[in-house]
């Protein structure tokens, strides 16, 4: 038995179904580049999956483009021809797919942290960060306090 798992993702290429062997076998394959929240889109993940059997004509309703959301099987065989060393093969077997929904789209654009520069300490920083202004970034949070480090003061030793 294998693990189920699912994905997101826009078609980046679609193959014909092919058909192996005397038994009919058939198999379609194609890309997802994928998509959500996890996903930075300046490295983009291509995933290669497959269909087979009945399953290949899943895809028939959809073009290049069009986003998806997948459900998919990770399967693997070994194969050892005779006199040569075992390989492994890997598949990624779709059992069901459809359109993606509108809110898994709206949640597929990450958003990226807003930087602001602090001229009191020199550093980047999120502005997120716990600080009321930038006049407080230059006096130490624990001011009268004995501690080594302060969350509000990004000082370091080291020499570069």
């Amino acid at each position: 038995m294998s693990k189920s798992y699912e994905m997101t993702g826009i078609i980046h290429s679609m193959g014909e179904t092919t058909t192996y062997g005397n038994n009919g076998f058939t198999k379609r394959e194609f890309v997802l580049k994928a998509t959500g929240p996890d996903e930075n889109s300046a490295y983009p993940n291509y995933i290669a999956l497959e269909l087979i059997k009945d399953n290949c004509s899943l895809l028939d309703q959809f073009n290049i483009g069009d986003e998806l959301q997948v459900m998919f099987n990770l399967t693997g065989r070994l194969w050892q021809p005779a006199g040569k060393p075992e390989r492994c093969f890997n598949a990624l077997q779709v059992w069901k797919l459809s359109a993606a929904q509108p809110s898994q789209t709206a949640q597929s654009q990450p958003s990226e942290p807003d930087y602001n520069y602090n001229q009191a300490t020199s550093v980047n920083q999120p502005t997120n960060f716990n600080q009321t202004s930038s006049a407080a970034a230059s006096v130490p949070a624990n001011q009268g306090q004995e501690s080594k480090f302060s969350s509000d003061v990004w000082d370091d030793d080291i020499p570069f």
